[in-house]
């Protein structure tokens, strides 16, 4: 949308108010004057030469922009100071308002603005008249003379300001009347120099008129010299404002605020009335268009930047400007005409060889000021650094948005939704349930193994759109698994639930086309209400995935949690005792993978894995155990099983002159209890370890949760020289919210980015986004989960410093990693001890 300039006829007929009173103040006392000096106008020449030579001073002038209005510093104040001596007051009246009405007609000034300028210069030349006539009467280049010739001229300044205040207070309010009246008073110590200055020039002159030669010159180089200054002043000034303007940019690229920090600060700085920044619409960031507009303190939704100069722009991605100091782009001033803009620069903003939108300034203020080349260049540099911003500014939203969404279907994820429940728990009326109902699809399984993955997820991407649209509208729709989805929503009871589980289950169920095959499916539906079922919004989900796996086996298809489900923790709890046993007699094994220097293949470090095999059910996963261990108390004595198994192979390894660091999970759980560093200190007393030897890894979402309350424990163990790592960075929330306040000195991004970089855009994209950030922060960056060549390449052209996956070895029990370090390696003699370093990787 183009916007036009609405003239402001209304507020403008309010100078009147001003003017009329001035100009009939200056008619009556040039009234007054001609009665008593009728003789006047014999004194032509020298009226005609002041006349000329105030021409000449309005030419250069110092220009101070207040909002829409320009003020003039100019150096008319030095042959005020001769015309009080040399003219008579009638002709000073009309010499002085002659000069500035010309001066006013030559920039084509608005009316009204024209006839306030010329009515208040003849009125505060007036007034200083009155002052020098109340005075003694003038006699000589004496002290005397300069002190009545100093009020005179000060008091030209002085109602000139004032009438300027209060013209501005009238038409554009109080606000800009104060500052215009700040700048003034600034400006009154460049008056009074130029008061001095024409008081030298008049005792000169007095003393012998050939003065006005060596005077001219002297005019004429200082003039020289205060456009070089000014221009320069200028240009820093400019530079200064740049530099500040892009460390506005870098610290607001993280937030959603880069358009109010941008426009408002591009339109000061370019002094133009309009600054717009265009975004063109990019997956599902959509079209921005606002606009900084003079006199306005919030931001418009519109452009005055006609539509064929941005599209001009566009096509050729270059900067284009239109105005009469711009030669190329004639052809378009008829669009600015139509939108009554005087001038317009637009800069494309790139990313790469892509056009994202458009950087817009219009109208320079001022009358008689239009842009130039070099504006042009400073708005192509704000540009560049805005499209830089803006770049990261999405990547970030991108990152945040992951953290939070389901990557195949664009639901919120488990975090989200746990996220939600906690928040509509705290806000629930008393009349109402917080309601859970998790969905699990059938056969979504079957469909992974009989026709690919890529069906299982056509499938699962067409199971969430039709849960999004039968939920209700508050309902709020999630991912949490791979075939659970949940809905949350507010209802009168949980029989209420139930009914609208049952409801939604129907219209769920029914065809789906899947690749050549049409699929029925159907699901299962557990809920679980608040506070009937829990308080916790991971046990109420806990809870309805229970039910939902009870609802598999009945016809209807739907369940309600009830205490009875959880009798199937039972296999927990005897796993639990188990392992409890398993602890105690020394029956865990410890396995170590390594990890190794991306840039030069030495393996440097190994992490410690417990592994299990249960004498009845087999091998049993890590997560299920360590799981159990959470949950039944005995996770720090797992811990300090594996940690004391890791620290006595470092020793050892360390003795053996072929040092090897270790890195142990830990849960936040762990970091919760205030002994563990002890713990850690003791240990490595012990074991005679080095600390800067041993990494604990701790898993971002874990830490997340209770984030407060292990930074203390985190403190405690960097103090004692470990290492700190955050372990499955990037599955978290507000990671880059939290990382610089978190004492770690290592980043392991998770291994779903690291696999699906080689193939996925998107997952490249953090990878690459994750590892920028660490380095600038300072830390290390691990990657785990490299299982390709072409992982490999990509992670080294990144400069990702250590890696760790199945491309470089599996988990080992201790007497096979020796094996493999035997076949794999060779050794290389550092100022350390010995490294291994990778033969080749296979």
């Amino acid at each position: 949308m183009v916007m036009r300039p609405v003239a402001r006829r209304s507020t403008a007929q309010r100078a009147w108010l001003i003017t009329y009173p001035l100009a009939i103040f200056a008619i009556i006392c040039s009234t007054a004057f001609w009665l008593q000096d009728t003789d006047w106008f014999k004194q032509w020449p020298a009226g005609l030469l002041f006349f000329v030579i105030y021409l000449l001073a309005y030419r250069d002038v110092f220009n101070i922009v207040i909002w829409r209005t320009t003020f003039l510093v100019a150096i008319t104040d030095v042959p005020l100071v001769l015309a009080l001596f040399y003219l008579p007051p009638v002709m000073v009246i009309l010499v002085v308002g002659g000069a500035i009405l010309a001066q006013q007609l030559w920039s084509r000034a608005q009316p009204a603005k024209m006839w306030f300028n010329t009515a208040k210069s003849a009125a505060a030349n007036s007034a200083a008249l009155l002052v020098i006539a109340a005075l003694p009467t003038v006699r000589g280049a004496g002290p005397g003379t300069w002190g009545i010739l100093a009020l005179g001229a000060g008091t030209v300044a002085i109602v000139e300001l004032l009438s300027l205040v209060g013209v501005l207070s009238l038409v554009q309010g109080l606000r800009t009347g104060r500052d215009a009246l700040r700048a003034g008073l600034s400006a009154l110590v460049v008056t009074g120099i130029n008061i001095v200055v024409g008081l030298v020039f008049l005792v000169a002159l007095e003393a012998t008129p050939w003065t006005a030669l060596l005077l001219s010159i002297l005019v004429a180089a200082l003039v020289m010299i205060l456009r070089s200054y000014a221009e320069f002043f200028r240009r820093h000034k400019t530079l200064a404002d740049v530099y500040e303007l892009t460390q506005a940019m870098r610290d607001e690229s993280s937030r959603s605020g880069l358009p109010d920090v941008l426009l408002g600060r591009v339109r000061a700085l370019m002094q133009s009335e309009y600054a717009t920044l265009w975004l063109a619409p990019q997956g599902r960031h959509p079209e921005v268009l606002l606009t900084a507009r003079v006199e306005h303190r919030g931001l418009l939704d519109i452009s005055p930047t006609p539509e064929e100069v941005r599209a001009h722009a566009l096509e050729k991605q270059a900067a284009t400007a239109v105005g009469s100091r711009f030669a190329g782009t004639e052809n378009l001033r008829s669009g600015l005409r139509a939108a009554k803009l005087k001038d317009v620069i637009v800069v494309p903003l790139r990313s790469g060889q892509a056009t994202i939108g458009a950087l817009e300034v219009a109208n320079r203020l001022g009358d008689n000021r239009t842009f130039r080349e070099a504006d042009v260049q400073v708005l192509e540099t704000i540009a560049a650094h805005a499209a830089v911003a803006v770049e990261n500014s999405r990547l970030v939203d991108r990152l945040r948005y992951d953290a939070y969404h389901d990557r195949l279907t664009g639901l919120p994820n488990r975090r989200r939704v746990i996220d939600a429940l906690a928040e509509s728990v705290t806000v629930r009326a008393e009349d109402e349930v917080v309601a859970i109902m998790l969905f699990d699809v059938d056969g979504q399984r079957n469909v992974n193994e009989s026709m690919g993955h890529a069906a299982g997820d056509k499938l699962l991407v067409e199971t969430a759109d039709r849960i999004r649209g039968i939920a209700d509208p508050g309902a709020l729709v999630g991912r949490i698994g791979g075939d659970e989805f949940v809905v949350t929503l507010r209802a009168p009871s949980i029989d209420a639930t139930i009914e609208i589980a049952t409801r939604m289950r129907e219209r769920l169920r029914g065809p789906m086309a899947v690749g050549s095959l049409t699929l029925d499916v159907n699901t299962a539906v557990g809920v679980s209400v608040y506070p009937d079922h829990g308080a916790d919004p991971e046990a109420l989900l806990q809870r309805a995935e229970l039910a939902a796996n009870a609802a598999k086996v009945l016809p209807y298809g739907v369940q309600p949690f009830h205490p009875a489900l959880e009798s199937r923790a039972v296999r927990r709890l005897g796993i639990a005792a188990d392992l409890r046993r398993a602890l105690d007699n020394d029956q865990l094994e410890v396995y170590f993978q390594p990890k190794v220097t991306l840039a030069d293949r030495h393996v440097v470090g190994v992490e410690c894995l417990a592994r299990w095999v249960h004498p009845a059910h087999g091998e049993v996963a890590p997560e299920d155990f360590v799981a159990v261990a959470e949950h039944t108390g005995q996770l720090a004595q797992l811990t300090e099983s594996v940690l004391v198994a890791g620290l006595r192979r470092c020793r050892a390894w360390a003795d053996a002159d072929r040092p090897l660091a270790i890195a142990v999970n830990l849960s936040a759980r762990i970091l919760l209890d205030s002994r563990f560093p002890e713990l850690v200190r003791e240990l490595l007393e012990e074991h005679g370890v080095d600390p800067g030897l041993v990494t604990f890894e701790i898993s971002e979402p874990g830490m997340l949760s209770d984030i407060e309350r292990v930074l203390p424990s985190l403190y405690r163990l960097r103090d004692l020289g470990v290492r700190l790592s955050v372990d499955d960075f990037g599955t978290g929330a507000s990671s880059l919210a939290y990382l610089r306040q978190w004492p770690v000195h290592e980043v392991k991004i998770d291994d779903s980015f690291v696999q699906g970089m080689a193939t996925d855009s998107g997952d490249l994209a953090i990878v690459r986004a994750v590892i920028g950030l660490s380095r600038e922060f300072g830390l290390t960056v691990v990657a785990e989960g490299v299982e390709s060549e072409l992982t490999l390449e990509l992670l080294e052209e990144m400069g990702c410093e250590l890696g760790q996956g199945y491309l470089f070895s599996r988990p080992l029990p201790f007497e096979r990693l020796e094996a493999w370090l035997n076949a794999q390696t060779e050794p290389e003699s550092t100022p350390t001890g010995e490294v291994r370093r990778l033969r080749a990787v296979i």
